[in-house]
């Protein structure tokens, strides 16, 4: 009995002994949880958040229109011009026409002073002559020493001595022969002529004045062959109408009018202006369209009708053109093909794949993917 009693006893103590150390430990009991969660989340990689649309420019697209008829200014030209100038350097004697006049081929149309020409030529044939006498008089001392040699009257040396003047008397005569063609030759270029008939269309020099080889003193415009020419900002809006006929009239008498066909477009723009030159070939031009006359070039209205979008908003899809089409009731972007007409410097226009009213992204085409949501304000292309 006293054993059980002893045995109840130590037992009691021990459980009131666990207790107390239980409610040491409670106040740690959230720390410690906190501490669980912790350790236990580190293994997991976080959540990020989704990331925001990406935010557009868009453009309403517009009717589809066909383009107007557009008119050009510009002015007739010669179809064939030539420029005429002397090919020595000189003071203008005469000139004998002016612009719009009418000459026939092998016509004296200017002449230099050739004062100087004149004492050339003289100069030239006085060279000539002494240089006649002097390879005469050679050949004759050379064909007497020739006779001699055979008796012993003279030594070989003579001999050669005589054969090298001869040959350098005929060498003078030679060149100063040439040198009096040369004069020649120069004395009729100091006559400009006109190489073939037609109008003078341009004056550069007047009588009195000096001018250098080469420089231009008369334009000529061979034949009756007629231009139009017109300087264009974008070369493409002419050249769809190549082999088309196209309207030219005169900008002060419009009943005055001809019919023309593109003959060709400048390469290049010019450096100062930007533009390029065009030239349009005049079907039996009328009297009144003379060389220097303003005209007025339309071009009718060509291609099927299109919409115009800026440039930016272009991309591409599969290797062809293509534009991001904006769903304004999911906000997300599509690509889709369309057909370019034709293009200019800061538009391309579109003649199928859109329709008008449709939201096309118009900036930051390159980043977005399709079905992409974005953000924006439709028709935000301000």
């Amino acid at each position: 009995m006293t054993d059980e009693l002893t045995r109840l006893l130590g037992s009691a103590a021990d459980h009131l002994l666990s207790m107390r150390r239980l409610n040491a430990l409670l106040p740690l009991l959230p720390a410690a949880l906190t501490l669980l969660l912790t350790l236990t989340g580190c293994g997991q990689p976080p959540v990020s958040a989704p990331a925001p649309p990406r935010p557009v420019k868009t453009l309403t697209a517009p009717a589809a229109t066909r383009a107007a008829s557009l008119s050009l200014t510009g002015e007739v030209r010669a179809h064939d011009e030539v420029a005429l100038s002397f090919r020595l350097a000189g003071s203008v004697l005469t000139r004998r026409v002016d612009i719009g006049a009418r000459v026939e081929a092998g016509e004296v149309l200017a002449t230099l002073d050739d004062q100087t020409g004149q004492n050339q030529l003289s100069s030239a044939r006085s060279e000539v002559e002494s240089a006649r006498a002097a390879a005469q008089l050679a050949a004759l001392n050379l064909r007497r020493l020739r006779a001699l040699m055979p008796s012993g009257a003279i030594a070989r040396v003579q001999l050669d001595t005589a054969q090298s003047d001869w040959q350098t008397a005929r060498a003078r005569l030679e060149s100063s022969t040439a040198a009096l063609n040369t004069a020649r030759e120069n004395l009729r270029w100091a006559t400009l002529t006109a190489p073939a008939g037609g109008v003078i269309t341009g004056v550069s020099v007047a009588a009195g004045e000096g001018v250098s080889a080469g420089q231009t003193v008369l334009t000529l415009a061979q034949g009756d062959g007629r231009d139009a020419v017109v300087d264009v900002a974008d070369p493409a809006v002419i050249a769809r109408h190549a082999g088309d006929p196209l309207q030219v009239t005169l900008l002060n008498s419009p009943a005055i009018a001809a019919t023309g066909r593109l003959r060709d477009i400048s390469p290049q723009a010019d450096p100062q202006t930007r533009t390029w030159r065009v030239r349009i070939t005049l079907i039996n031009p009328p009297p009144g369209m003379m060389p220097g006359a303003s005209v007025i070039v339309t071009l009718p209205a060509a291609g099927a009708a299109t919409l115009a979008l800026p440039a930016t908003a272009l991309t591409r899809l599969a290797g062809q053109p293509a534009v991001f089409v904006l769903d304004t009731r999911t906000w997300r972007v599509q690509r889709r093909v369309v057909v370019i007409d034709h293009y200019s410097a800061t538009a391309v226009f579109v003649s199928a794949g859109i329709r008008p009213g449709e939201q096309i992204v118009t900036a930051g085409v390159r980043t977005l993917r399709d079905n992409e949501r974005v953000a924006g304000e439709a028709g935000n292309d301000e």
